[in-house]
């Protein structure tokens, strides 16, 4: 069982989201090999999870096939727990997840945890290509359910069972950025997971709805919050600053010119100016509203700001996303957060 823990001015319970990011004339190769070095750094550092996020037809982002991943990843680490952060339901059978994630717990007993989204995690054209029914997601709590079924010993589809899967209680986490998630969680007694490092907006009111309507499960006593949150840590607050506006002008150009990201894309790159102009334009500010909760600055201040969010969220735990852009920028932002915090081994 888990239970939420009470908050100490130095209890910061820290995970990371690796969103497996493809750097500009990168290969797929090397994310993977980065992402092996980012949980291994962060399991000596003693972080409690990482977590892939699945997503399609991306060509900035390596986690598509999520389940593959954690157990890359599983291969070249001994203790931490990985998991989906998440693997977007709509998209898969619940059965097929079931042997996936009963595999993954058959081959890594006690590490391995399965996040669940109710979005496509990609465009509508892509959505059809996953040969999915655009009114899957409607399904969601009823697919939540099936894929609890396999994974226990009760199948709710008389005669049918996962094999791997059957037994093996693979822990459930519902994702969410809205109130639909927060509820769904709280009926099904799951913990929790607030996508507040891109969907801010309704952090709060999601979390306390939670809270208050939380009915306890056989997996879960008690609620239990992860939110989400980005990171620059760095030496000095002006690195951190830089490393940040780097972030800044990265993420207006990736979701504001996604054609201009994938390869083979015959149109050029945006130039300094323009990415100038969208950061003023009404869609740029969209875009870098989703950076509201990011700690930006030197070990102190980031350990900090976590401190403060993870009171003022009411969250368990916090998973946080090294948003710098280079490898070796994010491996020092994950040390110098754990060392911020003081509450993990440096």
């Amino acid at each position: 069982m888990i239970r939420r823990r009470n908050w100490l001015a130095t209890d910061v319970k820290l995970s990371v989201l690796d969103l497996a990011p493809i750097r500009t004339n990168g290969s797929i190769a090397e994310t993977f090999a980065e992402s092996v070095e980012l949980a291994q750094e962060a399991e000596r550092l003693g972080f409690e999870r990482v977590w892939y996020a699945e997503h399609h037809n991306m060509a900035t982002i390596a986690s598509s096939a999520t389940s593959l991943l954690i157990a890359h990843i599983a291969h070249h680490t001994e203790r931490i727990r990985l998991g989906s952060g998440g693997v977007m339901l709509p998209n898969h059978s619940p059965l097929v997840i079931a042997e996936q994630f009963g595999t993954l717990e058959t081959l890594f007993p006690g590490r391995i945890d399965l996040g669940l989204g109710r979005a496509p995690g990609t465009d509508q054209l892509t959505f059809q290509a996953l040969r999915r029914d655009p009114r899957s997601s409607d399904a969601f709590p009823h697919d939540v359910l099936e894929l609890q079924g396999f994974l226990c010993r009760e199948s709710r589809i008389k005669g049918v069972h996962a094999y791997p899967g059957f037994g093996t209680n693979v822990a459930l986490y519902i994702l969410g950025s809205s109130l639909f998630g927060a509820q769904l969680a709280a009926q099904l007694g799951l913990p929790y997971s607030f996508a507040s490092h891109f969907a801010p907006d309704a952090l709060h009111q999601a979390i306390r709805v939670y809270r208050e309507t939380f009915q306890p499960s056989e997996q879960l006593s008690e609620a239990y919050v992860i939110a989400g949150v980005g990171v620059v840590a760095a030496r000095t607050n002006a690195e951190a600053q830089a490393q940040f506006e780097a972030v800044r002008r990265d993420r207006v150009a990736k979701f504001l010119g996604r054609n201009r990201m994938a390869p083979g894309s015959t149109e050029a790159p945006f130039t300094d100016e323009e990415i100038d102009m969208l950061l003023d334009s009404p869609a740029g500010e969209q875009v870098l509203g989703m950076l509201k909760y990011t700690a930006v600055g030197t070990p102190e201040a980031v350990g900090a700001y976590l401190r403060d969010f993870a009171k003022s969220a009411d969250a368990d735990e916090l998973i946080t996303v090294q948003s710098a852009i280079t490898p070796a920028e994010r491996l020092e932002s994950l040390r110098l957060t754990a060392e911020g915090v003081g509450t993990v081994q440096v």
